[in-house]
């Protein structure tokens, strides 16, 4: 398997630049994701890095070696794509052991590659099976087999359970990140689904507009978004954003707006004007002593969990709170916020300002 390292890499297309000069390394072995919206240009990065298309400008690596203006066939990488690719006219075991006869591989070792593969995947009692008559879980793991059976550099997957149910595709995320950890193969991987994404990854790059939002490891960039757009597309429900005019200096331990005045991270960057404060849903508490107040206006039963929708001064603010915590719509309460885990946020340009929680995370990515 291999380190990949995208260096400077942009991406045009006449007019439209898809990518903007984007950097990350994906380290050997790792499950890596490339996440957000459609558009973003999520998918024109891993074509590049998989060398279906060429980059306009920048170095890509693939095991030291730059590649960047190398086809496909050059790089020693397998392509898993959305809707399988599979050969109508052929079996299963065909489909498999494809590459290797592409290969020159002798039939017999061929046989015991497509067998070792066909065991790991589940699927040896319907190797002599056509395709077509598969289903969509089956189809997949033969889309897999293909991609595994001749030992590459490292995997590129473009989506490959978004053909699926919701149902199915939730246990095939399970098998394809066992299977990684099985084989420990590089592998990058494309999704617009954020669970996906935080459950499957050991690092996540978050896209928009083809621009790096944020790198890093899913938990921290949870907890410490570097941007609005992560903490508002990362978590359901995303961040609560309390916009207010007003100072957060550096050296800065609370914030005021709403009346009330709110503790946060030591900031170690001071701005003034238009800020936002923000905080996850399950960072707050109901609070009858707290100064800062709303009403509640909505309540959704989640089973253990509810999410409670509260009008305030400052705005909306949703809250996660257990099941066993009982309120009706129409109820006044306070709320206080834990201050270890609010993000101050420039609201003229969406970039958290630095604070001694989040500085190692947004030095880092």
């Amino acid at each position: 398997m291999a380190q990949i390292r995208i260096e400077n890499v942009r991406k045009d297309f006449g007019d439209f630049t898809a990518v903007q000069s984007s950097s990350f390394t994906v380290e050997d072995g790792e499950f890596f994701m490339l996440l957000g919206p459609s558009g973003c240009g999520k998918t024109t990065t891993l074509r590049m890095m998989a060398g279906l298309e060429l980059p306009t400008k920048g170095e890509i690596y693939i095991d030291g070696e730059e590649v960047g203006m190398k086809p496909a066939s050059q790089r020693d990488i397998a392509f898993v794509f959305q809707m399988f690719a599979l050969y109508p006219h052929m079996n299963v075991r065909k489909n498999i052991s494809y590459p290797l006869k592409s290969q020159g591989m002798p039939r017999a070792a061929i046989k015991q590659k497509v067998g070792e593969i066909a065991e790991i995947l589940g699927i040896t009692e319907i190797l002599d099976r056509p395709v077509g008559g598969l289903s969509g879980g089956d189809r997949q793991r033969v889309a897999l087999g293909r991609a595994i059976v001749r030992d590459p550099k490292a995997f590129f997957m473009d989506e490959p359970l978004g053909a699926l149910d919701a149902e199915f595709r939730e246990h095939m995320s399970e098998e394809l990140r066992a299977l990684h950890d099985r084989m420990n193969a590089t592998t990058v991987y494309v999704t617009h689904d954020q669970l996906e994404a935080m459950q499957m990854g050991d690092k996540i790059v978050v896209m928009n507009h083809g621009v790096v939002e944020q790198f890093g490891v899913p938990q921290s960039i949870y907890d410490w978004p570097a941007t609005k757009f992560v903490a508002e597309f990362i978590g359901s429900p995303p961040m609560n954003f309390l916009d207010f005019q007003g100072s957060a200096g550096k050296g800065a331990t609370n914030v005021s707006f709403g009346n009330a005045t709110f503790e946060i991270p030591r900031l170690l960057e001071g701005q003034s004007g238009d800020l936002t404060f923000g905080v996850r849903p399950e960072h707050i508490r109901l609070d009858d002593n707290a100064h800062f107040r709303g009403e509640i206006s909505a309540v959704e039963y989640l089973g253990t969990t509810q999410i409670i929708t509260l009008n305030t001064m400052a705005g909306i603010v949703k809250v996660r709170s257990s099941s066993s915590n009982k309120v009706l719509i129409g109820d006044k309460t306070g709320l206080s916020f834990d201050p270890r885990t609010v993000t101050i946020f420039n609201a003229r340009n969406g970039q958290a300002l630095k604070s001694e929680a989040n500085n190692g995370v947004l030095l880092n990515g």
